[in-house]
């Protein structure tokens, strides 16, 4: 009962979220990409996600749902009232996973992020994907997911990021097309 409630809680949150999203240009993941990074979560059953861009925590309330308690979302945001207002949200969701969000630039506080992970996020500033990346793989293992947003419309910002995952040999990676934009999902070889 109370996962359910929990379930209940997140979902009203993220409904919360997407009209806020549609009244003021909040630039979220929204629901018909969050489909896939939803599956994406629940097929790869993480224990620890990086999640880089907390924004208000839209993306986090969606992977902690689909996450097992006893789980943890790290979460980087750079923008301090967005941070306390992602901090907000996610109290209100209540999913099962913990969500820590840390206030600072991704850049800074990757490389002092302890632990591996199981999941990467990478939904932020566009020109330093590869440079998240980068910073997070020592902390990444073989079968390690990163999902990518953004691989769509923002292509030509994230063109270096892109033929890395696509050309470097250390992932498969493949792009999905969502609407006008789309994702790219690469897994560590």
């Amino acid at each position: 009962m109370t996962q359910q409630t929990s379930f209940d809680s997140a979902d009203l949150v993220l409904r919360e979220i997407e009209a806020q999203a549609e009244d003021a240009f909040l630039p979220i993941i929204g629901p018909d990409k969050g489909k896939y990074l939803a599956t994406e979560v629940h097929k790869a059953n993480p224990r620890r996600v990086l999640e880089v861009g907390t924004l208000v925590g839209y993306s986090a309330i969606l992977m902690g749902k689909e996450m097992q308690a006893g789980s943890e979302i790290v979460s980087i945001e750079i923008h301090r009232d967005e941070a306390e207002l992602a901090g907000e949200n996610i109290i209100s969701a209540n999913v099962p996973a913990k969500i820590k969000v840390i206030i600072g630039n991704a850049l800074d506080v990757i490389p002092t992020l302890q632990g591996s992970f199981d999941l990467v996020f990478i939904d932020a500033e566009k020109t330093e994907y590869l440079q998240y990346l980068k910073l997070a793989e020592p902390k990444l293992h073989m079968g390690t997911v990163v999902f990518a947003d953004n691989a769509g419309v923002f292509a030509t910002q994230m063109a270096d990021y892109l033929h890395y995952v696509r050309h470097s040999g250390l992932y498969e990676s493949q792009y999905i097309q969502v609407g006008g934009d789309g994702v790219e999902v690469s897994v560590k070889l």
